[in-house]
């Protein structure tokens, strides 16, 4: 799953932060196989996150932590835009 954050430009730092303290716990839980923060380099102000889990199940886990599910509900705080989500199926194994 890749999806794309374009914060309000007086949130953006905060947004930042907020996604990258993700990171390490996201990278602990059971099912992660990868989960990455990026900066586009097309648009800087675009924040774009990159996750692979193990099963569907492993990312609905990860996406009811109590964490994630307040982001979910205040999103709109940080977003000049609602998050741009695109779904992807492996066609290859992860290393």
């Amino acid at each position: 799953m890749y999806g794309f954050a374009r914060p309000k430009p007086e949130r953006a730092d905060e947004l930042e932060r907020l996604l990258l303290s993700f990171v390490a716990p996201t990278r602990a839980e059971p099912g992660s196989m990868q989960y990455q923060v990026h900066r586009d380099q097309a648009d800087p102000s675009t924040l774009v996150f990159y996750e692979l889990w193990r099963s569907p199940d492993d990312l609905r886990a990860h996406l009811a932590r109590p964490e994630l599910a307040h982001f979910q509900q205040h999103r709109m705080d940080y977003l000049r835009e609602d998050l741009e989500i695109h779904w992807l199926t492996p066609l290859s194994a992860a290393p």
